[in-house]
């Protein structure tokens, strides 16, 4: 059985000022963790007080720490305050990558990695970094996201692909996971050059784990990339999540800046199509290209109510066609998926 090298504790101010007492003799080292009231370290193990109450433990005498000083002379309970016991693994140096976008009409579609180690973990974990699914606020996402960037300083990557450049990739590589496989592997070799040393990177499972691999370069050649559902249950793909959600809903704020009094919905509902047809109407069928990404469904059905056919997008448009593309290959009628 694996010992638990993670406790989180939330203390009352009593108990704040016990252990702070305590971390500040001379048995202890210093250390800086960002919003903390005191942090500190000893051989085997980092103590992290922050403001907010929350105490964290790590390392491999974490449990000896809590059993012969937490437990006795602060918490004076035996087994008091277990909230959560961490993965033994989540301090290990690694990358996060995560995407937003892929099921957007409007937009880009974004992929962004994130690193932690073990420095980095108590710390995003304090500020609440957790899956961008969950986040319900586009303004939370901002706040957060720009939160993490300043916490990284620099130890991420985002690599965006607006709607042309998508359409463009979509029309040569005909299949969403090869845009999603190159793009991941771009945002893993942008993040090594601030972190050559990263040895893993995590992300979820979304296609053939060699689609990225042959999209490395020389860079990313030697790292270990695993791909699990639920990735984002890790905290560096959850920080990824975070990053790639704030930088996808920038790019819709901008989009409403340029085309002043349109909408650009989230999603591919039937409010995203409206809106669409109102772009078509205001800018013309070849806006489409310009701020969604072609190959949907939605595409050929705002253009109908639009009153227009698919041929009137150009070249460009014909190309990234679903529809087009079964029937030179089949013959037949195709069934749209998203």
């Amino acid at each position: 059985m694996t010992r638990q090298t993670s406790f989180t504790y939330k203390l009352d101010a009593g108990r704040q000022a016990k252990l702070t007492r305590i971390l500040s003799t001379g048995n202890y080292r210093p250390a800086a963790v960002p919003h903390t009231v005191i942090a500190a370290r000893t051989e085997d193990c980092s103590i992290a007080l922050f403001r907010s109450g929350k105490c964290l433990v790590q390392g491999k005498g974490a449990a000896d720490f809590v059993t012969f000083v937490l437990e006795p002379l602060v918490l004076e309970q035996v087994g008091l305050g277990y909230e959560d016991v961490l993965d033994p693994e989540a301090g290990r140096p690694r990358m996060g990558i995560d995407e937003s976008g892929k099921g957007d009409f409007f937009g880009p579609l974004v992929v962004a990695g994130a690193y932690v180690d073990e420095k980095l973990t108590p710390v995003l974990q304090e500020l609440g970094v957790r899956d961008s699914k969950r986040i319900s606020s586009d303004n939370r996402a901002l706040s957060l996201g720009r939160d993490i960037r300043k916490i990284l300083q620099g130890r991420f990557s985002v690599v965006r692909i607006g709607p042309r450049a998508y359409n463009r990739l979509y029309a040569k590589m005909r299949n969403v996971n090869r845009i999603l496989a190159w793009a991941h592997a771009r945002a893993i070799e942008n993040l090594l050059e601030n972190v050559p040393d990263c040895p893993r990177a995590i992300s979820d499972q979304f296609g053939s784990k060699e689609q990225v691999l042959r999209a490395l370069m020389k860079k990313g050649s030697k790292i270990e990339l695993i791909q699990r559902h639920r990735a984002e249950s890790d905290l560096a793909v959850a920080a990824a999540s975070v990053l790639a959600r704030e930088a996808f809903v920038r790019a819709l704020k901008t989009l409403e800046k340029e085309y002043e009094g349109l909408a650009f919905p989230k999603g591919a509902s039937p409010a995203v199509r409206e809106a669409a047809v109102e772009l078509v109407k205001a800018r013309g069928p070849e806006i489409l290209l310009e701020t969604g990404k072609c190959h949907f469904k939605t595409t050929d059905a705002v253009l109908e109510e639009a009153g227009t056919a698919r041929d009137a997008l150009g070249p460009d448009g014909q190309a990234v066609s679903r529809t087009s593309t079964f029937r030179r290959r089949s013959g037949k009628s195709p069934v749209n998926r998203q």
